[in-house]
């Protein structure tokens, strides 16, 4: 049996000015540049009792905490002290798999330095952190990754909470539905259609009938009320998609989107260049000024070879929106998905040049 850990640095971005701002601490704190089209990118322990949280537009984030005092992100500040962390990290096992600067899944069921227990390690990486950043951690310890995640969340921040084996079921039973990963609002109503609300209600359904009403998730569903999850600790995933985004100072109309969607292929374009995989399908992201978000994709016989041939399929995509044409827009997005190999890939001549 798997012994994970899942590893969530407590506010990171807020935290971090914290620590190198003593004036911040204990005052509500948020992450974002000022303006009307900012967003949240993160908000203290003090900040979040107002409803502020990440990915709110700042503007309403200053709305519901008129004392908040923002600070704008400095991102290669957080790199640096997220790679100090996962140091911590490797020297009690190998088995690490980074979810975002500040999380991450670790397996120590061997771990490199003998101790007695996950929890053990646990805490012993968390004091770590402590001491080595002046951060604080939170952390859940499980038999797998689904119980895990949701075990960090448990007693934040700062703390450690345990699913041991034996209280895996008693652990799940009450819990909302809503707790199980790709459960969203939508989800979460078709099943309180079915009488379902708690993870207990859930693990009452037949695995036919999860089925029968959502496909191969109804599988997912089904283990997942019996808290399974054989998914491994991946220290090495292959690259799957690379995108950019932006939001614009002003809505634009789809027509006035052709500087934008070129600048940002540029971008997704450089990115792609430090991958040793290819992405396959090119992605047009939008979202309109009430907030609705659209994609459109498209995967082309000849993959594209240059940043301006990306940004040619991108632009194409305008056409699959159907939207009335007065629609404006506040954010546009380059992707490409479908990564693979190049060794997988049919041999294309241009393929590789470098815009």
């Amino acid at each position: 049996m798997r012994k994970i850990l899942h590893i969530d640095m407590d506010a990171f971005y807020a935290s971090v000015e914290q620590r190198d701002d003593p004036s911040l601490r204990g005052r509500p704190v948020v992450v974002a540049w000022r303006g009307g089209r900012s967003v949240v990118v993160a908000a203290s322990y003090e900040a979040r009792p107002y409803g502020v949280h990440s990915a709110m537009p700042a503007a309403r984030a200053e709305r519901l905490c008129p004392d908040a005092i923002f600070v704008p992100p400095d991102f290669p500040r957080y790199k640096a002290i997220s790679r100090q962390v996962r140091e911590i990290f490797h020297e009690y096992t190998d088995l690490v798999q980074p979810l975002s600067l500040d999380e991450a899944y670790l397996d120590v069921t061997e771990p490199k330095i003998p101790s007695p227990s996950a929890t053990a390690t646990a805490q012993a990486i968390r004091a770590a952190i402590r001491e080595r950043t002046g951060l604080t951690a939170s952390a859940g310890a499980a038999p797998n990754k689904f119980l895990a995640k949701i075990a960090s969340d448990w007693n934040k921040p700062d703390g450690l909470f345990v699913v041991s084996p034996a209280r895996v079921q008693a652990f799940l039973t009450p819990l909302p539905v809503s707790r199980v990963p790709g459960v969203g609002k939508v989800m979460q109503g078709r099943l309180e259609g079915l009488g379902v609300r708690t993870v207990g209600d859930l693990r009452a359904l037949e695995l036919a009938e999860l089925r029968a009403h959502f496909g191969t998730f109804g599988e997912r569903l089904y283990e997942r009320a019996r808290g399974i999850d054989e998914r491994p600790v991946q220290p090495h995933q292959p690259v799957q998609s690379i995108s950019s985004e932006d939001t614009f100072e002003t809505d634009l109309l789809l027509d006035e989107l052709d500087e934008a969607i070129r600048r940002l292929a540029g971008k997704t374009w450089a990115a792609t260049r430090k991958t040793d995989r290819v992405g396959r399908t090119v992605v047009l992201k939008l979202k309109t000024d009430r907030f609705r978000i659209l994609t459109r994709s498209h995967t082309p016989e000849v993959l594209p070879a240059s940043a301006a041939e990306l940004a040619e399929i991108a632009l194409a995509l305008r056409a699959r929106v159907d939207l009335p044409d007065d629609t404006r827009y506040r954010l546009a997005g380059v992707g490409l998905s479908g990564f693979r190999d190049r060794a997988e890939v049919p041999d294309q001549p241009l393929l590789f040049e470098q815009a």
